[in-house]
């Protein structure tokens, strides 16, 4: 009996043995992974403070775009007319020429008006300001404006007068032409 004893306590022995041999090199992997899984962590965070800068920047990027896209809209909406401003300028010297004009000669006084008609239109030309002249034209309720319908030889519906001209810009009604249109027979 005292083998079958003695084969358990060589057995736990040698077992024990065993296990005293790996646990240095467990410890040793243990303190490789943590060493490992410590660098990983490091750079994981490094990683995310990149990002992070990358993102507040990208962030304050955006916000200087909107700002500045702000600035430049309110600016063209400020100026916009700047333009147009400074073609009407001549036309309001040559309206104050013919006021301060004390000759009382009617031929000149109408060729400075015509003078100025003439530079109002190509103040208007220049900033896109078309005229509607729709005689003849058929009748429409988003460029015109009827006052009143007549009896005429034309077609119903159509313009058969203009009372106040009308004016576009860039494909836009300015104001509605004022006419007077043909009415059924």
């Amino acid at each position: 009996m005292e083998e079958q004893n003695q084969t358990p306590d060589m057995n736990t022995q040698q077992a024990a043995n065993a296990g005293a041999a790996q646990a240095p090199e467990a410890a040793a992997a243990g303190a490789d992974d943590i060493a490992r899984l410590t660098q990983q962590v490091a750079d994981l965070e490094a990683k995310a403070k990149e990002h992070y800068d990358m993102f507040l920047r990208a962030t304050a990027e955006g916000e200087n775009i909107r700002r500045r896209s702000q600035d430049e809209v309110s600016k063209a909406h400020k100026f916009a007319i700047e333009s147009f401003a400074d073609n009407l300028v001549p036309v309001m010297d040559s309206l104050q020429a013919a006021l301060a004009d004390n000759t009382g000669d009617l031929k000149k006084l109408r060729e400075g008006v015509e003078l100025t008609a003439r530079q109002l239109s190509a103040a208007f030309e220049r900033g896109k300001i078309v005229e509607v002249n729709p005689v003849g034209e058929k009748f429409d309720p988003h460029r015109h404006q009827a006052i009143s319908m007549v009896p005429s030889e034309q077609e119903p519906n159509t313009v058969v007068a203009v009372l106040q001209r009308g004016y576009t810009i860039a494909d836009r009604v300015l104001r509605p032409a004022l006419v007077t249109v043909s009415a059924p027979r």
